[in-house]
C-alpha cells in the first residue's frame, strides 16, 4: 500500500469566508522575528557562524570562528531595529505577533519587557535559531520542549504559538505531539487556518509566509528597494481584500525581521504599508493568538468523516467495491495506488476508481458493462436490482411505467443488447424518463465501437454520482 501525505485540497475550489470580527474583509497579521542572539555562534555552543539572513548575501558558516561582521549585523536588530518596529508598531496602534528564539529572548530582557508591556504576543520561535533539517526526531524534540521551558521562565508564560521556520521534516508533527500550541505556522500552503489530523487529534494549523516577508531582502532575486517590498505587499493586500469585498475573507501574513527591514532605509516601506491598509474600512490587525480563537469559535474541527486513504483494504472493498456495479476489482485495485487526502473526496475517490477501469482491458471492461441490468427490464420488475441501481431507476420514474412503457423499454433493450453486445446504460440522476427514451432511439444507431466508448462514460458518471451521495 502506497499512501501519499501531503494534501493539495486544501478548502478546495470554493474556500470558507474567514467571518473575521465585525466583517472585516481581511486580517492582516504582522510577525516580528526576534532571532538576535539566537543564531549559530561559537559562543552559542554551535561549530560554525550563522550564514542566513544578513545583509551578506551569500555569506558561508565559518567552522570554528566567530564571524564579527554577522554577529554584528544581527546585534543591530538587537539594539536599533527592535526599537525601530516596536515605535513603528506602538504608533500605529497594532499588536504584532513575535516569533521568539527562545535563547534569544533570554538574552533581551528589555525588549522581552518592552513587548510584554505593548500587549505583543510572544509565540516560540523554537530553542535556537539553527537549521533542523538534519536532526533526528528525538533531538529535535528534546530541544522543542526546552524552547518551551525556557521561553516560560524567561516570559513567564507558556507559548501558545509554534513557528520553527527551519524546519525537519517532523517538526509540525512533533509541535503538535506536545499538545501545547494552540496553533502552528510551520506550513506555507494556504490563505486561511486549516485544521490538520495529528494522530486522531485536531491541530490548528495558521500558514505563515515567505513572499511578503522582508528575508526577500537578503536573497538572491529578493528585494532590491524598499519601494518593490511596499509594492509587494500593497499588491497583496489588494487582491485579498478584493476577495474578501466578495465574501471570501481571508488573511495576509507579514513576516518581518528586526535586523532587516528594521534598517531605516526599509522600514519607511513597512510604515508606509501601515498607513495604506489604515485608509481601508474592515482591516481587523490581529496577534495570530487572536486568529487562532476566533477559528476554534467560528469554524471549529469538523467531525471525522469518510476517508478512503485511511482506510484497510477489507473496508475500502466494502464501503466501494459496489460503485462500478458488481465490479469489486476496481476498488481492489484502485486501493494499491497512492492514494492521500487528495482522494478523500467523491472527486478524488472517482478519479483512482475511473484510473483501474480506464486501464482495464477491454473485456474487463466489457464486463463491467455487461453487469449493469437493463433499464426497467426483469430484473428491476422482480426487484432484484441493487439498492444503488433500484434508486437510480426509481429517480427517473421508472419503478412506475405503463404497460405500454414497459413494453417500449424491453423492445429496446432486446434491440440494444442485439446490436452492441451489452446493455444500454445511462446515469438516469441526469436525465427524466422523456430524455432517457430520446437517448435510447439515438444511441441504438452508434457504431458499436463509438456506442462502447459512450456507454463507459456513462458508467464513469454512475460512479461518480453513487460516490457523491456517500460523501
Amino acid at each position: 500500500m502506497t499512501r501519499y501525505p501531503r494534501d493539495f485540497r486544501g478548502h478546495g475550489a470554493t474556500p470558507p469566508d474567514a467571518a473575521w470580527p465585525d466583517n472585516a474583509r481581511i486580517a492582516v497579521q504582522f510577525v516580528v522575528n526576534y532571532e538576535e542572539g539566537g543564531e549559530n555562534c561559537i559562543l552559542h555552543g554551535d561549530a560554525a557562524s550563522e550564514a542566513f539572513l544578513s545583509e551578506i548575501v551569500g555569506a558561508a558558516p565559518w567552522p570554528g570562528q566567530r564571524h564579527w561582521n554577522m554577529e554584528s549585523i544581527y546585534d543591530y536588530g538587537a539594539r536599533a531595529g527592535f526599537w525601530r518596529l516596536h515605535r513603528l508598531f506602538t504608533n500605529a496602534g497594532i499588536r504584532p505577533t513575535v516569533y521568539g528564539v527562545a535563547s534569544a529572548l533570554a538574552r533581551a530582557p528589555e525588549q522581552v519587557e518592552a513587548m510584554q508591556d505593548a500587549g505583543w504576543e510572544i509565540a516560540s520561535h523554537g530553542l535556537k535559531w539553527i537549521d533542523y533539517k538534519d536532526h533526528d526526531a528525538k533531538t529535535e524534540a528534546a530541544d522543542m520542549a526546552e524552547a518551551i521551558r525556557l521561553h516560560t521562565e524567561v516570559t513567564g508564560e507558556a507559548p501558545r504559538g509554534w513557528y520553527c521556520g527551519r524546519t525537519s521534516v517532523n517538526t509540525v508533527a512533533l509541535a503538535a505531539e506536545t499538545q501545547a500550541f494552540a496553533y502552528i505556522s510551520d506550513t506555507y500552503d494556504d490563505d486561511l487556518p486549516y485544521w490538520m489530523d495529528a494522530d486522531r487529534r485536531a491541530q490548528l494549523i495558521i500558514p505563515y509566509t515567505l513572499d511578503c516577508n522582508d528575508m526577500r531582502f537578503a536573497t538572491p532575486q529578493g528585494f532590491n528597494s524598499g519601494d518593490q517590498f511596499y509594492a509587494y505587499l500593497r499588491d497583496t493586500f489588494d487582491a485579498l481584500y478584493a476577495e474578501g469585498v466578495e465574501g471570501a475573507a481571508k488573511m495576509m501574513s507579514v513576516g518581518l525581521h528586526c535586523r532587516l527591514v528594521g534598517r531605516p532605509g526599509r522600514v519607511q516601506a513597512l510604515k508606509r504599508f501601515v498607513e495604506y491598509i489604515q485608509g481601508f474600512e474592515g482591516v481587523w490587525t490581529p496577534r495570530r493568538i487572536e486568529i487562532a480563537e476566533h477559528w476554534r469559535a467560528a469554524h471549529p474541527p469538523a467531525a471525522r468523516g469518510l476517508r478512503p486513504s485511511a482506510l484497510s483494504k477489507p473496508d475500502f472493498i466494502t464501503h466501494f467495491g459496489g460503485i462500478f456495479e458488481h465490479s469489486p476489482w476496481i476498488a481492489e485495485r484502485a486501493y494499491d495506488l497512492e492514494l492521500g487526502p487528495a482522494h478523500d473526496c467523491a472527486a478524488g475517490l472517482h478519479n483512482a476508481l475511473c484510473r483501474m477501469f480506464r486501464s482495464a482491458s477491454r473485456s474487463e471492461r466489457l464486463g463491467v458493462l455487461n453487469a449493469h441490468p437493463d433499464l426497467a427490464g426483469k430484473l428491476a420488475a422482480a426487484k432484484r436490482l441493487t439498492a444503488e441501481s433500484t434508486a437510480e431507476q426509481a429517480s427517473a420514474g421508472l419503478d412506475a411505467l405503463t404497460d405500454a412503457e414497459r413494453a417500449q423499454f424491453s423492445d429496446m433493450n432486446a434491440a440494444y443488447v442485439a446490436k452492441h453486445g451489452f446493455p444500454f446504460i445511462i446515469a438516469v440522476k441526469d436525465h427524466d424518463k422523456a430524455r432517457i427514451l430520446r437517448a435510447f432511439e439515438q444511441r441504438i444507431a452508434n457504431e458499436t465501437p463509438v456506442e462502447f466508448t459512450t456507454a463507459c462514460k456513462q458508467v464513469e458518471r454512475i460512479a461518480r454520482l453513487r460516490l457523491e451521495d456517500m460523501f
